[in-house]
């Protein structure tokens, strides 16, 4: 069992890269959320978010605010488990194992280039395929393509709708279906992959400055996410330091 630490109310599995991927290549049926400061700042705020996420078996430190608050309260030294690096670690040790890979979820034009990226970077890569659903909500998703996901032979489903959308969209696949494929939700990653936004260098991410990329492409979807929220993970981390409980 992977042992983990609570950070505000989330709990954070002490996780490698090399590990998430070891498993999502030689387990079935786990499920993968990858954890930012904003998720877990939206946790704290939404319960049925909170139940989703702390029921899948890995919940990863995404992001410098998360890896640092897992290191000091763990009182051991973590890196951030990022959705992008375990997506590439996975394809790469998925390899030799025939690993096998569907995408649900983000813009055709999107995936078609991941896709194609793919194939020409790994020419042994399994794809089985993708589905890019209109815009519904989660319910409607299960309901529309929960058949198509569960009878899926690919070992792993990336799935990018967002969040909460895909985490509670994960949940409620298993909770529905009886499932052997892995789930693992990755957001804005498919862009990244794709070249459709640029991800900010390895060195600003570590020090804790993606975010001032990521806001400046997209200022109105990200400035709550990343001038309010990123404030409040801070407050409801010294909240939490201070509290005996070490919760909050």
């Amino acid at each position: 069992m992977i042992k983990s630490t609570t950070v505000l109310n989330t709990d954070i599995s002490q996780i490698s890269i090399e590990e998430v991927s070891e498993i999502l290549t030689s387990q079935n049926n786990i499920s993968v959320a990858i954890c930012n400061a904003n998720s877990l700042v939206r946790s704290v705020k939404n319960s049925e978010l909170k139940k989703a996420i702390n029921s899948f078996e890995i919940r990863t430190p995404d992001g410098f605010p998360v890896a640092k608050a897992l290191s000091i309260l763990s009182k051991k030294k973590f890196e951030r488990v990022d959705g992008y690096k375990v997506f590439f670690k996975t394809i790469e040790k998925g390899i030799n194992k025939n690993t096998s890979h569907y995408f649900f979820g983000n813009k055709e034009e999107v995936v078609s280039k991941i896709i194609i990226k793919l194939k020409k970077d790994y020419p042994n890569i399994v794809i089985d395929g993708y589905t890019c659903p209109p815009m519904l909500e989660v319910d409607q998703l299960v309901s529309e393509y929960g058949n198509l996901l569960s009878n899926l032979d690919s070992k792993v489903v990336w799935i990018s709708l967002g969040l909460p959308k895909q985490e509670l969209f994960m949940k409620q696949m298993k909770d529905t279906y009886n499932l052997t494929n892995n789930l693992i939700g990755v957001g804005g990653v498919f862009d990244w992959v794709s070249g459709t936004k640029m991800k900010a260098p390895e060195w600003a991410a570590n020090l804790g400055l993606e975010w001032i990329l990521r806001l400046a492409q997209e200022p109105k979807r990200l400035a709550k996410r990343y001038l309010v929220d990123n404030f409040l993970f801070i407050i409801y981390f010294v909240k939490q330091l201070t509290n005996k409980s070490k919760t909050l």
